[in-house]
C-alpha cells in the first residue's frame, strides 16, 4: 500500500525554510524533511520554479528527485521465486570389449565435458 504523501502550499514550505535559516547553526546542512518537502512541491510546480521560489540550488533538487524516484523502483514490495522445474538428468551407458575383457560404464547427469574427459583418459590408458 502506496503512503500518502502530505502536501503543502509554496508559502507553506517557504515558511519552513525560512524559519530553519533563521534558526540555524553556522553550515548545518537542509534536513531531510524540508528536501522532502521541496521535492514534493517541485512535483506540482516544477524544478525551476520551486527551487526560485525557496531559494534552493535547482541542480541539486533535480539529482534528488531523480534518486527518490530511483528509490522506490529499485525496492520491490514482493518478489517471487521460481524454482527451476525438475529436469531429468542425461544418462549414457559406455560398453568397451576388449581382448582382457568387458567394461560397462554407466553415467547419469555427467556432462559432454564429463564424457569427453572419461574418453580420453580410457584411450590414453588402453594406447
Amino acid at each position: 500500500m502506496r503512503s500518502k504523501v502530505q502536501t503543502f502550499s509554496i508559502d507553506e514550505v517557504r515558511g519552513r525554510f525560512e524559519a530553519w535559516r533563521r534558526n540555524r547553526q553556522g553550515r548545518e546542512p537542509i534536513p531531510d524533511e524540508l528536501w522532502s518537502a521541496a521535492i514534493e512541491l517541485a512535483r506540482e510546480k516544477g524544478i525551476n520554479q520551486t527551487a526560485a521560489e525557496l531559494h534552493l540550488d535547482g541542480g541539486k533538487l533535480k539529482r534528488l528527485m531523480a534518486e527518490k524516484v530511483a528509490s522506490r523502483k529499485s525496492a520491490p514490495a514482493f518478489v517471487e521465486l521460481l524454482t527451476p522445474r525438475a529436469v531429468s538428468l542425461p544418462e549414457c551407458t559406455i560398453e568397451l570389449e576388449g581382448r582382457r575383457g568387458k567394461i560397462r560404464i554407466q553415467l547419469k547427469g555427467a556432462s559432454a565435458a564429463d564424457l569427453a574427459g572419461l574418453s580420453r583418459a580410457l584411450w590414453e590408458a588402453a594406447s
